[in-house]
């Protein structure tokens, strides 16, 4: 599986942002995808992940009502959809695809990643 993430940039906080990552290769529709970010001074985080059937979400405590992951899976593409952007959001963000038959709760359930995303949110 190949992922390509798309969609970074610079904004001022407040602002939108929508992450995409498309998929290629042994895609499967039926795999929980993942968004990561590692800030310059934090660990990597799951920022937020969607099953296949995109019926079950789950985000991160900071950025709860903030960011909205989707899916197409007709296009085999992830969305991370970011509003009400603060400067701690600034980070890399890299898209994920986990293992057949796991929760996606952990980074270690994703053998597959894109190459990462630069997001940087201004004051």
């Amino acid at each position: 599986v190949q992922l390509q993430a798309s969609g970074g940039g610079l904004v001022q906080a407040g602002g939108s942002l929508r992450l995409s990552c498309a998929a290629s290769g042994r895609t499967s529709s039926s795999r929980v995808m993942g968004w990561f970010r590692q800030g310059p001074r934090t660990e990597r985080e799951l920022v937020a992940r969607i099953g296949g059937s995109a019926l079950s979400t789950y985000y991160a405590d900071s950025v709860k009502g903030r960011f909205t992951i989707s899916r197409d899976n007709a296009k085999n593409t992830v969305y991370l959809q970011m509003n009400s952007l603060k400067p701690e959001d600034t980070a890399v963000y890299s898209c994920a695809a986990a293992g057949t038959g796991v929760s996606g709760a952990h980074s270690y359930e994703y053998p597959y990643w894109g190459q990462g995303t630069q997001v940087t949110v201004s004051s």
